[in-house]
């Protein structure tokens, strides 16, 4: 005879995992510098020195930030790599936590 088990509660986020989305850094690059200096993609790029298409991609949140772009932009725009990386981490993890799927998640005997 089987005892039904009762449902496991619901997880909690994990220490540093946003738990809202937070804005892809390509979005944060366009929004908070290309925009207000009137920054073309094509004009950013080349003072960049990465192709249209990659910086193209990366603002439209279809590529990360890599530690070379990270500190092409922190050159560029007078920040740190470190931000431009914390803002990929923190994209990610969230991105990661809500699309893992729930069989991954530990059961209690494994803690």
């Amino acid at each position: 005879m089987r005892v039904a088990r009762p449902p496991a509660p619901p997880l909690r986020t994990p220490p540093g995992v946003p738990l809202r989305a937070r804005l892809h850094p390509g979005r944060f690059l366009d929004k908070y510098y290309l925009a207000p200096l009137r920054l073309t993609q094509s004009e950013a790029a080349r003072r960049l020195g990465i192709s249209r298409r990659r910086l193209h991609e990366i603002v439209q949140g279809r590529r990360g930030v890599s530690a070379d772009t990270a500190i092409r932009f922190a050159l560029a725009f007078g920040s740190s790599a470190v931000f431009w990386l914390a803002l990929q981490a923190e994209h990610d993890s969230y991105l990661a936590w809500r699309t893992r799927p729930s069989a991954a998640a530990p059961s209690p005997a494994a803690r």
